[in-house]
């Protein structure tokens, strides 16, 4: 059937019209006031850059003077940054009763005080860093875990969003943490509380909750859930601890599943691959599953014929 303009007009027409039923999907009217996804995750690009510099290549600034490229690369995530806190602000609510200079000034305010403590991530980051490269044989040196790891890159886009998030920036810190979990496999909320020398190995599949306080030295392989017990309560449970605490010197194997804002991993525990944990653990402990059996046929007599006759 030949394209016809007559016929993708009335599909407009229709679609224009659904717009018109006010659901909450239906935000055309203020589609320049969103913030906008794309932009923040141009600032979790230039972030990167002022993390690690000389690490990742930019093509848009370029300056044979190394500080005054920083500083081009600072004043251009303060410049977005500014005007995405003012649209998540405004879009929230948050903006109810002030002035809209005041919000502006309010936004200023908070952009900067972020980048003020961008030494302190990177603190904290240099320490995720070694533990990384010390824990993982398989690494060849710091440069490769930095450019190539997952884990290193999830831990440090968690660890800028949780600075946001500690200043009651509403969305940004979130839609941040969930581009790194789309392109890594690795869910890390931005109101967890994570310590110093936190490894991840591997990574896919983890997820860490809101409320879940992990301590220093802390080592978590792939696939494991650090989460609510229950949900069913829905937004009552807001603010609620729903997530566990994991104390310093553990190590969480893949697959492993601990529960509950009241559970409590004793400091030095080892879990075990698919543990299901819903209780607290004394310091020091090794849990481990057990009555898990193998079973194996020797195939070897078997014929194709025989084979796809059993399928």
């Amino acid at each position: 059937m030949a394209y016809s303009g007559e016929n993708a007009g009335k599909i407009v027409e229709a679609i224009l019209a659904d717009y018109k039923k006010q659901r909450i999907i239906d935000k055309i009217d203020d589609q320049f006031d969103q913030p906008n996804k794309e932009v923040i995750i141009g600032i979790i690009d230039n972030l990167m850059k002022i993390v690690y510099p000389g690490y990742f290549r930019d093509r848009t600034y370029k300056s044979y003077n190394p500080d005054n490229h920083v500083a081009t690369l600072i004043e251009d995530v303060m410049y977005r940054l500014n005007r995405q806190i003012v649209k998540v602000k405004k879009l929230t609510g948050e903006q109810d009763g002030i002035s809209p200079d005041e919000l502006e000034k309010e936004a200023y305010e908070t952009t900067s005080e972020f980048m003020r403590r961008i030494p302190k991530v990177r603190e904290y980051l240099e320490t995720d860093l070694l533990a990384t490269y010390e824990g993982d044989p398989a690494a060849k040196n710091f440069d490769e875990v930095i450019l190539a790891y997952p884990g290193l890159f999830a831990i440090t886009v968690f660890r800028l969003a949780h600075e946001l998030f500690l200043l009651e920036v509403p969305l940004i810190p979130r839609i941040m943490t969930e581009h790194a979990h789309s392109l890594t496999g690795i869910d890390i909320h931005p109101g967890a509380t994570i310590g110093k020398f936190f490894f991840i190995d591997h990574g896919t599949g983890i997820v860490v909750g809101e409320t879940t306080i992990i301590g220093n030295n802390v080592k978590v392989y792939q696939g494991v859930t650090i989460g609510a017990l229950s949900t069913r309560g829905g937004q009552r449970l807001r603010n609620v601890k729903r997530h566990p605490t994991i104390e310093d010197d553990v190590t969480i194997y893949a697959g492993a599943s601990i529960l509950g804002g009241e559970t409590v991993i004793g400091k030095g525990s080892v879990i075990g691959s698919n543990a299901f944990i819903t209780k607290s653990i004394a310091a020091g402990t090794s849990v481990s599953i057990r009555q898990q059996e193998l079973q194996m046929k020797d195939n070897s007599s078997r014929t194709d014929s025989s084979w796809n006759s059993e399928k």
